[in-house]
């Protein structure tokens, strides 16, 4: 009588990642991930001690792709820049995963890459030794939010993001001007929010960049 596989670490966060791109990490379960495995949960917990910790391994590898092959280039901002848009297009390709870096986070070496190089961007930048961890925190915040934000977005279906924007139109073109006389006025103007995500992104990231570099002695 054979005993059943031992599936490595990397087999076992790659069919995580697979179920995570259907399914969101409050649905997600150490059971259902050993049934898609064909084993039992008492054979991963050898690899993993629980769920979160599974978890932020699957989001830590999606950081390590991110900045592979990643050679920093330009000033301080420009290099903030590019990882801000590496790590959109990572999680973009699987945005279940996204989700869960903003509320897991990772501390393996994908996270490690990604906090070497926003420190280190913000060291060159000029600020205080003093002020960098501080800056850093929100940087990080703001990538996190925009990139978890935008990728729970690109989950829909067609069909249900065209009920959204009929939604939309019925929200704003048909307000009350009484009841909401801002709304009705800028109406013909405010764009669903999945109207140029990247450029919103951007200047988003711009802003809070700009607002660095206004401290910098």
């Amino acid at each position: 009588m054979t005993g059943r596989r031992r599936w490595s670490t990397e087999e076992i966060l790659d069919t995580a990642a697979k179920l995570l791109r259907t399914s969101d990490a409050a649905s997600f379960s150490v059971r259902k991930l050993a049934a898609a495995l064909g084993t039992d949960s008492s054979s991963l917990y050898r690899h993993f001690r629980n769920k979160t910790e599974l978890l932020r391994a699957v989001a830590d590898r999606i950081l390590q792709a991110a900045m592979d092959g990643h050679r920093p280039e330009g000033d301080w901002k420009q290099r903030i820049t590019a990882l801000g848009l590496r790590l959109r297009e990572a999680f973009g390709e699987q945005p279940q995963l996204a989700a869960v870096w903003g509320r897991y986070g990772s501390g393996g070496t994908g996270s490690r890459l990604v906090m070497e190089e926003l420190l280190e961007a913000l060291r060159t930048s000029g600020l205080p030794d003093q002020e960098i961890p501080a800056r850093y925190h929100r940087v990080v915040i703001l990538l996190a939010a925009l990139v978890s934000s935008e990728a729970g977005v690109s989950t829909i279906t067609p069909e249900e993001y065209e009920q959204g924007m009929e939604q939309f139109r019925v929200a704003v073109l048909g307000a009350d001007p009484e009841r909401f006389p801002a709304l009705a006025h800028f109406a013909r103007d405010v764009r669903p929010l999945g109207a140029d995500r990247r450029a919103a992104f951007e200047e988003i990231l711009a802003a809070q960049l700009a607002d660095i570099e206004a401290r910098i002695p």
